[in-house]
């Protein structure tokens, strides 16, 4: 799999139409921080780390009645097409009722919090 956090899309856009409570998907230490920041932003309920050897990320999905509090993911930066942005032009997703995932020198963010730190980076996502 060359695409690992498109994946990690994916599998939480797939769950939310089947109406899942929580998915399961291979551990690393960006999907971590991305899930973290998902759970900061009232995306998710909560995530954990499982196993010792062969590490398993697991996300609690938040729904709001039969439908998901997450309406839409988008992948913006791809292995074969990085898209990078400067601490100015961070995009608004939504007019500011969503969220964009960045991937700053220091560390993985959302899109308010690295324009208050006033960094920029990879622009990894736009979740809403």
């Amino acid at each position: 799999m060359t695409d690992t956090i498109a994946d990690l899309l994916t599998r939480i856009r797939n769950a939310h139409r089947a109406l899942l409570p929580d998915v399961e998907l291979p551990h690393s230490k960006m999907k971590a921080s991305i899930a973290a920041i998902l759970k900061q932003e009232g995306y998710i309920a909560d995530f954990t780390v499982e196993g010792k050897t062969l590490k398993k990320l697991k996300l609690k999905l938040k729904y709001d009645g039969r439908r998901g509090v997450i309406t839409g993911l988008r992948r913006v930066s791809s292995p074969g097409l990085r898209r990078y942005v400067g601490a100015t032009e961070i995009p608004r997703v939504r007019n500011g009722l969503g969220t964009a995932i960045l991937s700053t020198p220091q560390g993985v963010m959302s899109g308010g919090e690295a324009k208050k730190k006033n960094v920029g980076g990879e622009l990894l996502c736009y979740v809403w």
